[in-house]
């Protein structure tokens, strides 16, 4: 029982490759500044602060967050600052959030303690799909569809 001889052909676990989902995830830290629109396919959770224009299929935002610009999203979560226009198929806003424009969803979901300062009113027809499926909205004003400009929040 203890004294077996090891031959040199032992066999070793072998990994197997798992394929994840093909879910997608973006993150911007909250020590990050984006000058210029973004444009995700999937999933966005915004902790900086971006001065531009959001589309994407779900959009997280931070406490922390400070977005300057609209929003365009199947659904979203709000929780930080937002100066812009927001149009929304599901929304949530949290009490922490302070929203300063318009606000245009399907469904809606506001905390007591949230500030907006605009207009709230229900969606009309596809407005958010037909956003994220035009590729004006998608890419930034100005500059090609490539750059996207970084800079630290400490600057």
């Amino acid at each position: 029982m203890f004294n077996k001889k090891r031959s040199g052909s032992e066999t070793k676990p072998v990994a197997t490759s798992r394929t994840a989902p093909e879910a997608t995830f973006s993150m911007l830290g909250a020590d990050l500044v984006i000058k210029g629109n973004l444009a995700a396919s999937a999933d966005l959770h915004v902790d900086g602060k971006v001065e531009g224009d959001i589309a994407c299929a779900s959009l997280v935002q931070g406490e922390s967050s400070q977005i300057t610009g609209s929003i365009t999203a199947e659904s979203a979560r709000i929780s930080g600052l937002v100066e812009g226009t927001i149009s929304c198929r599901e929304l949530v806003i949290l009490k922490t959030a302070r929203i300063i424009g318009d606000v245009h969803y399907d469904a809606l979901t506001i905390e007591q303690g949230a500030v907006i300062d605009g207009r709230l009113s229900p969606l009309t027809g596809d407005e958010p799909s037909a956003a994220l499926k035009s590729s004006a909205a998608l890419e930034p004003a100005g500059r090609d569809s490539d750059s996207l400009f970084l800079a630290n929040a400490a600057e």
